[in-house]
C-alpha cells in the first residue's frame, strides 16, 4: 500500500501538461557538493567546492529523457584548511591552473523505483574523462511554498570514485584512492504566468 502511494505521489510530481523537458538551474545558495577521503588511515579528510553551476532539464512524463550537465570551479575547493586548500589547488592535485573546471554530463537517467534514480554521465577532471553512476533521490518537485512564481526540484545523490582513473594518484594509496561524495541540490524554475 505504501507503495502504491509512493509511485501515485511520484507520478503526481512529475505530471506536467508540456510535452518538452522543463530547463531549471541550479540553486547555488542550497547546494553542497562534498567529498570524503581516508586520510593516512588516521581519519577522513572532508571538504567541499562552493562555486559551481548547471542545468536540469526534467522530463516529467519520461524521466529516462531527463538530463543534466553541471560544471564545478576546481578553485573553490574548501577544507576549512587554507594552507592544505593552497596545496590541492596545485600541480599534485587539481592542478587549477591547468584545469580549473571539473564537469559532469548526464548519458543516461534509469528510473530504480521509489523516487531512486541512476544517473550515468561523463565525468571530466585533470582534462580526463570517464563514466561515474550518482545514486540519486528525488526529495521533492513542487511550488516553493515562499516563492509561488518559482518550481523546485530537489535530489539528493551520492557516488565513490576511484581517483587514481583519472590520473589523480599522488600519495595513493596511503591517501585513499577512493573518494566519497555527496551533493545535496535544488534547482528552480520560474513558473509560466498563469
Amino acid at each position: 500500500m505504501k507503495k502504491t502511494l509512493f509511485a501515485a505521489a511520484l507520478a503526481a510530481a512529475f505530471a506536467a501538461p508540456a510535452f518538452a523537458a522543463d530547463a531549471f538551474k541550479f540553486d547555488a545558495g542550497h547546494t553542497y557538493v562534498g567529498f570524503e577521503i581516508d586520510h593516512l588511515g588516521f581519519s577522513q579528510t572532508l571538504g567541499e567546492f562552493t562555486k559551481y553551476d548547471g542545468t536540469l532539464n526534467l522530463d516529467r512524463a519520461n524521466l529516462a529523457n531527463s538530463s543534466i550537465e553541471v560544471t564545478i570551479d576546481t578553485n573553490s575547493i574548501d577544507t576549512d584548511q587554507a594552507d592544505f586548500d593552497e596545496h590541492l589547488r596545485s600541480a599534485d592535485f587539481f592542478n587549477v591552473a591547468a584545469h580549473p573546471t571539473m564537469t559532469f554530463k548526464s548519458t543516461k537517467v534509469e528510473d530504480a523505483g521509489n523516487g531512486a534514480l541512476k544517473v550515468t554521465g561523463d565525468f571530466t577532471m585533470l582534462g580526463q574523462t570517464r563514466p561515474v553512476v550518482l545514486d540519486v533521490k528525488l526529495n521533492k518537485v513542487a511550488p516553493h511554498p515562499f516563492r509561488p512564481t518559482i518550481e523546485v526540484a530537489g535530489f539528493s545523490a551520492t557516488t565513490t570514485i576511484d581517483r587514481t582513473q583519472w590520473g589523480f594518484d599522488k600519495y595513493a594509496p596511503a591517501v585513499g584512492a577512493e573518494v566519497k561524495i555527496r551533493i545535496e541540490t535544488e534547482f528552480n524554475r520560474e513558473l509560466p504566468a498563469q
